[in-house]
């Protein structure tokens, strides 16, 4: 069973990173798994955060950082060295037949911490802002999946790190929410957010 898995994560991962190669998608993964390439996205955040909601926007801040952290150290800390999966672009047995994009670094694969991270930051904010801005359920989830489809496109993780991931990422996200709206509930007639 886990073989049949472990083969077809690998089918899979061959058709994103071959199959569906082109050249705007060359262009652009590089660029969206970059983390300088959102760094105007999240200042966004922080100045909306502390402007709008002032001590509970500091604080909103605060548990987003520790989101993030806690995100990150588990999957990259305990999680990688636990499993010790090679990445694709490193394994001996394929790796000349992946089309490596980006450089591939020596971390291990499993689960990536791009998916992780993303996707704890994009459930956390779901968490917070579902109720007064809509759209942020479709775009907080769009985003964290361009960017963990993103990682196998370029070949350095394969779709089952990708998905681990981010379902790990979003029960970490979802439960630092439930935990910020706890103590600071943003005002519940705030008006909505276009």
């Amino acid at each position: 069973m886990i073989n049949q898995l472990l083969h077809f994560d690998q089918e899979v991962f061959f058709f994103v990173n071959k199959a569906l190669g082109n050249a705007f998608f060359d262009w652009l993964m590089p660029i969206l798994r970059n983390k300088y390439t959102w760094i105007p996205l999240y200042i966004f955040i922080i100045a909306f955060s502390v402007g709008k909601y002032k001590l509970k926007g500091f604080y909103l801040i605060l548990f987003l950082s520790a989101t993030v952290g806690l995100a990150d150290f588990t999957s990259a800390k305990l999680l990688k060295p636990t499993f010790e999966r090679v990445r694709p672009c490193n394994d001996e047995t394929i790796k000349d037949q992946v089309n490596a994009r980006v450089g591939c670094g020596a971390g291990k694969s499993f689960p990536s911490t791009h998916a992780t991270d993303h996707f704890a930051i994009a459930m956390f904010l779901i968490g917070i802002f579902r109720r007064i801005w809509k759209h942020i359920i479709a775009i907080g989830i769009l985003w964290a999946g361009l960017i963990s489809f993103a990682q196998v496109y370029v070949g350095v993780h394969y779709p089952i790190d990708v998905t681990v991931g981010a379902l790990y990422g979003s029960l970490i996200g979802f439960l630092l929410a439930k935990i910020y709206k706890r103590y600071f509930q943003l005002e519940p007639n705030v008006e909505q957010i276009d």
